[in-house]
């Protein structure tokens, strides 16, 4: 059984420790994959409940938008001794989640268990501050790349399984056999996580997670509705202003909280500091690019080319196209620790920020077969692995210990919302560029952009600090 160290570190005897390491990449990958579960249905949702394209994604970017909202949230709560007790509660209602999204109920009972599988995602950083009080050095460095990349390897793990279950047994099976993993991964987590941990609970600004989360929703509903109500429309308009409204009116209650000694939903210091303000805008703008290339790519190969483009293939053949980057993924981030091991982990950024970007541009120029689109999502993986794989090892050095979970989460916070962005976004950019071919040539290179701008600033950035 693990135990504290006189040194404050849990000790764990070799069984335990790799049952422990076991425990906490299944935690992150299952939910990982439970969260991305239904993304290659996302057309035959809209055609089976007879809603738009983009009313049907948002079984993708609901589950996104808690994620933003809960991880700061579970950051907080489970920076101390209630560490353990909140993984296992956020993984009961995961556990939830997937049962309501697995009847067959409708829509809008489908939207809203995806919401609740969505506090599986604010796992991630827990998982991150489990490591840190068990492991240190190379063996830290090591496992905290691969939880961090888990959840970019659980999404893509999750379109192929989503893809081949749908073929046999539906929407309900895929739902059922995500609850399945659930459960077990819920059974590994009782069994072998520490049960103890320094520090005490922190206070959760409540009111900062729900215009977090409010505010979202307007922002995003405006985003992908505004070509079906009119970009100009009242009601667009109308969300627009107010999810503005509501995140501004979040980032100055952040700011007076702090100033009076409070503690905010994130400290914004601390997420500015230097050596952690550009991992975050990585982290951001690649989740953005990440997330939208998922959703073109899976729109490539279910579109039927009635527009000009689209490969008018199954479900299997959507969740397939997904194995390459979810294998590069994982490989990249084994490649991007030896590197960063040599050279140092502040190059792994630009590198993988343009790595990806080369794999837009490829699918901009490139689409026309399946195999086209295997290549392209493998580069594209590989730019994951180096990116996402390389942000704890820059991050971490630069907080202290007893801020490891609220710096992580932040991070994690700024890539779900750039997941949910980049979900709602490509698809209304499909629509913005008229819906052509062209149109997807012109949203595969504004992603591929804005990539490479990512890729430029942020070695300036670190250059001046």
């Amino acid at each position: 059984m693990n135990r504290k160290h006189e040194t404050g570190r849990v000790t764990t005897t070799r069984s335990e420790d790799r049952w422990l390491f076991a425990t906490l990449a299944a935690v992150t990958t299952v939910t990982a994959i439970v969260s991305s579960l239904g993304a290659p249905l996302v057309p035959s949702i809209a055609s089976r409940y007879d809603v738009p394209l983009s009313t049907a994604q948002w079984i993708l970017t609901a589950t996104l938008i808690t994620a933003a909202a809960a991880t700061p949230a579970l950051g907080r709560w489970g920076s101390g001794r209630l560490r353990r007790p909140v993984i296992l509660g956020a993984l009961g209602v995961v556990l939830l989640g997937t049962v309501l999204s697995a009847l067959p109920l409708g829509i809008g009972a489908l939207i809203a268990g995806r919401v609740l599988q969505g506090v599986g995602l604010a796992l991630s950083p827990l998982t991150m501050a489990v490591a840190r009080d068990v492991w240190s050095g190379d063996r830290l460095a090591s496992r905290l790349s691969l939880l961090s990349v888990a959840t970019v390897a659980g999404a893509g793990l999750g379109y192929p399984l989503t893809g081949l279950l749908a073929e046999y047994a539906g929407i309900s099976g895929a739902y059922g056999f995500g609850a399945a993993l659930v459960a077990i991964s819920l059974a590994l987590a009782v069994r072998f996580l520490p049960r103890h941990a320094d520090g005490v609970p922190q206070v959760v600004d409540l009111p900062g997670v729900a215009l977090v989360a409010v505010g979202m929703v307007c922002t995003l509903l405006a985003v992908s509705e505004g070509e079906r109500w009119g970009w100009l429309s009242a009601p667009v308009l109308c969300l627009a202003a107010a999810g503005v409204g509501l995140l501004a009116g979040w980032i100055a209650r952040t700011v007076r909280v702090t100033r009076r000694g409070g503690q905010p939903l994130v400290d914004l210091r601390l997420a500015a500091r230097p050596g952690v303000l550009g991992p975050n805008v990585v982290g951001f703008v690649l989740a953005f690019a990440m997330y939208g290339l998922l959703t073109v790519v899976v729109l490539l190969v279910r579109n039927d080319g009635s527009d000009g483009w689209g490969l008018d293939r199954g479900p299997l053949s959507a969740g397939l196209v997904l194995v390459p980057y979810a294998l590069s993924s994982v490989g990249g981030s084994r490649v991007a620790l030896r590197i960063a091991r040599r050279f140092g982990a502040h190059v792994l950024l630009p590198i993988g920020s343009t790595i990806f970007a080369s794999s837009l541009v490829m699918l901009t120029f490139a689409h026309d077969t399946f195999t086209l689109a295997l290549i392209a999502m493998a580069i594209g993986g590989l730019g994951s692995g180096f990116t996402f794989s390389s942000l704890p090892m820059l991050i971490v050095p630069h907080v202290p210990s007893a801020e490891t979970g609220s710096a992580m989460a932040f991070n994690q916070l700024l890539r779900y919302l750039g997941f949910a962005v980049g979900s709602a976004t490509s698809v209304a950019l499909l629509a913005v560029y008229g819906g052509h071919d062209t149109a997807f040539r012109a949203t595969t290179l504004t992603m591929a952009a804005a990539c490479l701008v990512a890729a430029a600033v942020v070695p300036m950035g670190r250059a001046r600090r």
